[in-house]
This record gives C-alpha cells, structure tokens and sequence, in this order.
C-alpha cells in the first residue's frame, strides 16, 4: 500500500473550522505507530496547469490566489493554492500507482470533490478526483468509474465529469444535506443514491452495494474513489449511520472488483478518522 502525504499540508488552519490539521496529523501518528499493514511513503510530485485546466475554467485556479475568503467554508489561506496543488498532485500519483498495479490512497487536504469547474466551495479548492479521472482519460484509460461514498454530494465531481465520454459518477449520500444537490441522476453518466438523514445502516449498506454492483455493470478499467468518512455514525457534520467495520467492507469490496482503483481523502471529521481510515485500509489490502 503506497500513502501519498506530507506533513506540510497541515501548515493551514482556522480557529473552528472542521476542516483541521488534525485530520491529518493524527492519522498519520495512527498508520505510523501500526505494524499490520505495510506502508510505503510517497510525498506528492506536481500538478501541470493543463492538468488543472482540462477539469477547472481558468478563473478558478486564479481566485486561489486573491487573499479574500471565497465564501465561509472555503476561506482563503495564505499559499492555499500550493496546499490546493499539492492535494491534486497526490490524487494523479495515486492514479500513477494504481495504473502500475499498486494500492494508493491520497492522505491530503484540502479536500475536492465539491469543487465545480469553475467554483471553489465546501472546503474544497480544486477538485482533485476530478483532476486525476481527466488526466487517465486523456492519457489512454478508456473507462473510468467514480465511486464517491462520502456523506456530502460530489457535486463539483458531477458538474466536471457531466458528459463526460468514458466517465461514470456514482455518490451514495446523505439527502437533503449540504450542498443541496444529487437528489436524482444526471445525464447519461452521473447517478445518485440520495438517503434520507433517518436512513438507518441497512439501508445505508444496501445502498453502497446496489451503487457497488451498478458500478461493476459499467465495467471500468479504473476505478477513482472519493473517500469521505463523514457517513460514520459520530461524525458532527451529518446524519451517517455506518460503522468502523462498515468501511473496512467498502475496502474489501473495492478489492473484490479487481479492477486497479486508487483512494483520495474527502470528509471525515471526527475523532475516530484515523481508525475509520486504517479500517479501510485493511479492507483495500485483505488484512
């Protein structure tokens, strides 16, 4: 399993704001300390702006760069473009390991999937999935499945890959939620599993296995996880219902398709992320 990281992506934070180092920081103290699963430690190269451009309109990547906040959630930091880069030029190293056959998870922030082409929003500053999916089309991939099981709407993802040739978007998520969106399926390549803030984890599990197995039907040559935990039943943003083992299933499934996927971090924001990612891990690897 290769983690794609580096410890300066925790250099930004505001007072209050979930979106907090210490998602990262103490998720690595946990894989670091852990002797069950075999790390190897990447630190992430570089994003091209063709790389960039081919998922964002040029203005996106420009307001990055005006140090005023771009709206409450989304707050400018100083060098939050490079942080932004940086998170991007993970999610295209993982693709790069996945292609060669390898396990890879992105362990960055900030997160991408809300962020549109031409938007920044929702934590989220370029959207990396996205930027990772294009890049694979562009260089020879022909299909590419996204399967996005944070708890939030990938709307940004939908609203990049709408139409897409060779692209499908599949988001099991909590409805009606921030951001308002993924109530039903869009287009010919974008679909929906909206559950209700009641669901209960049944329904949230056969809901993640119907997506799974429509997925599988569009037989993919690679597969792009945006892997948020934030659907994990003590998570403060939402009203999830799953448990740890819950996701080390998810992994377990992932492995099972057999087809090469890599895994970039999204949401996630209570105490117990680090083991709700380990668990996940576990399942990817088959510990």
């Amino acid at each position: 399993m290769i983690i794609i990281t580096d410890d300066k992506c925790a250099g930004y934070f505001r007072d209050g704001h979930p979106e907090r180092p210490a998602r990262i920081t103490s998720t690595l103290g946990r894989l670091r300390g852990q002797k069950e699963l075999v790390l190897e430690w990447m630190v992430p190269t570089r994003v091209s702006n063709e790389q960039i451009l081919r998922a964002h309109a040029p203005e996106l990547p420009a307001r990055l760069d005006i140090p005023r906040d771009i709206d409450p959630d989304t707050p400018y930091y100083e060098n939050i473009s490079g942080y932004a880069r940086a998170s991007a030029a993970a999610a295209l190293d993982a693709l790069a390991q996945a292609r060669a056959g390898r396990n890879a998870f992105a362990l960055m922030r900030p997160p991408g999937h809300h962020a549109t082409r031409a938007r920044a929003m929702g934590f989220c500053y370029l959207n990396n999935i996205a930027i990772a999916v294009l890049e694979a089309l562009a260089t020879g991939t022909r299909r590419v499945a996204v399967l996005d099981f944070d708890v939030h709407h990938g709307n940004g993802t939908e609203d990049i890959l709408l139409g897409r040739d060779g692209a499908t978007f599949f988001s099991v998520h909590q409805f009606p939620a921030f951001p308002g969106t993924g109530a039903v399926n869009a287009g010919e390549n974008c679909f929906n599993y909206p559950m209700a803030p009641s669901a209960t984890r049944e329904n949230w599990l056969a809901t993640l296995a119907r997506a799974l197995d429509d997925l599988k039907k569009s037989q993919p040559d690679l597969i792009a996880v945006s892997a948020g935990f934030d659907a994990y039943a003590r998570d403060p943003l939402a009203s999830g219902s799953l448990h740890l083992e819950d996701f080390y299933w998810l992994g377990e499934e992932l492995r099972a398709t057999k087809v090469p996927f890599f895994s970039v971090l999204e949401g996630g924001y209570s105490r117990d992320l680090p083991e709700l990612i380990f668990a996940y891990l576990k399942g990817v690897e088959g510990k």
